[in-house]
């Protein structure tokens, strides 16, 4: 009986040689990545955290430079986010904040050239957002309706909708479209909310524009 059992002891052994010479490997390699993968998960997790760090540190820095309008330090700080963290959201918020203190400073060109790295490289769609509506904003300030209707016409996230119809009304009344400005102007009106005090400023231009929002079945 011993050696019968002995006997089947062997033969599983066999079968256990036999499987593993012929998939062996493969289970050997499928492992490797698995474990590879979680490694490599790991590493990210750890490299997305240091980047952030890393980042946000900066992003301090330029929110300091831009409090103080020291424009070459706020300069300095953005070109070191830029190139360092640039995917991250430290760096195209650091992009908004820039834009604005070289735009306080008398720099709209520079103010523009950051803006534009905000809304090509931000995969935030807010950021985007926000970084349309000043490009169009600064395009419109030079006189370029045609540029700030270019940045417009990218879709933008539900809550600002408002605002990119206030900034079309604004495009339209540039080119002298009264009409098309009346209506952008109303659609801007209805979509903001009534405690929002930029909905006050919309109202202003729609008076002057001899349209009173107020009025029941006004439409845009």
């Amino acid at each position: 009986m011993a050696q019968s059992l002995d006997l089947e002891e062997q033969e599983q052994l066999d079968q256990i040689k036999h499987f593993w010479n012929q998939y062996g490997n493969l289970i050997t390699w499928v492992l490797i990545a698995v474990f590879g993968s979680v490694a490599a998960w790991n590493g990210w997790q750890y490299w997305q955290n240091k980047q952030a760090l890393g980042a946000s540190v900066l992003f301090d820095e330029v929110d300091k430079a831009v409090a103080t309008k020291d424009v070459a330090r706020m300069e300095r700080t953005f070109t070191d986010i830029r190139d360092e963290y640039g995917k991250t959201a430290f760096a195209q918020q650091s992009a908004l904040l820039v834009a604005r203190g070289l735009f306080e400073n008398g720099d709209a060109g520079k103010a523009t050239t950051a803006l534009e790295w905000a809304a090509g490289q931000s995969k935030d769609e807010g950021l985007q957002a926000i970084a349309r509506l000043r490009l169009a904003g600064l395009a419109l300030d030079s006189g370029a309706a045609e540029d700030a209707k270019k940045w417009l016409m990218a879709p933008m996230p539900t809550e600002f909708s408002g605002l990119q119809a206030d900034r079309q009304g604004d495009v339209h009344l540039q080119a002298g479209n009264k009409s098309e400005a009346k209506a952008a102007y109303l659609k801007a009106y209805q979509s903001l909310d009534d405690n929002i005090e930029y909905k006050r400023l919309v109202e202003v231009k729609l008076n002057a524009l001899g349209v009173d929002p107020s009025v029941p079945g006004t439409q845009p």
